[in-house]
């Protein structure tokens, strides 16, 4: 399955559109208001076609120039280790349940290929529907739907938009970084 976020969709609800900035960049609050407003959008979060194998997604407006979409998740499917680089983001599960496992450490940006991880670094997030959360610029972590039958579709937004992803492997303690992907490698 790609993990990697989807070429562009012209889709853009105007549901989606609702939280303004007044033309200043939006904040991590901003991004989660956007995708709790539109995860309760029911007409719109039915209306995403899923599949039985892979993720779907539908690229959405978000607020004030931020990048959004509208993703579903198969049962047994995940994101892997990444981050967003220097874009902050939040994201919402509309319905179904998404596990989100990330890091309580700030890890160096550049420079590195392998780090060993402190033991008291993981934290875990199970987000039923309406749960989510915010975060900030190189938030490192791995999204999963481990329901063995059941799809979970989820809002998220990231602001600037993605300026890359930093893909990771992870094997106990030892975080590699695998490979950084651009926006031009998702068209």
């Amino acid at each position: 399955m790609s993990v990697s976020p989807p070429a562009l969709s012209s889709a853009s609800p105007s549901a989606a559109s609702s939280v303004s900035c007044a033309g200043s960049a939006p904040t991590q609050a901003d991004l989660y208001e956007f995708v709790r407003r539109t995860a309760a959008d029911t007409e719109l979060i039915d209306s995403l076609p899923l599949d039985p194998e892979g993720r779907t997604w539908v690229r959405l407006d978000g607020p004030g120039g931020s990048e959004a979409w509208l993703i579903g998740w198969p049962p047994g499917t995940g994101t892997g280790w990444h981050d967003h680089a220097d874009s902050v983001g939040a994201f919402l599960t509309a319905s179904g349940e998404l596990r989100e496992n990330s890091l309580a450490a700030r890890l160096p940006t550049d420079g590195w290929k392998t780090l060993e991880l402190a033991e008291d670094v993981d934290r875990e997030r199970r987000l039923r529907a309406g749960q989510g959360r915010a975060f900030g610029r190189h938030h490192v972590h791995e999204v999963l739907n481990e329901s063995p039958d059941r799809h979970a579709i989820s809002v998220h937004a990231y602001y600037p938009p993605l300026p890359q992803i930093r893909r990771y492997s992870r094997s106990g303690p030892v975080l590699r970084l695998e490979q950084v992907e651009r926006p031009e490698d998702w068209q």
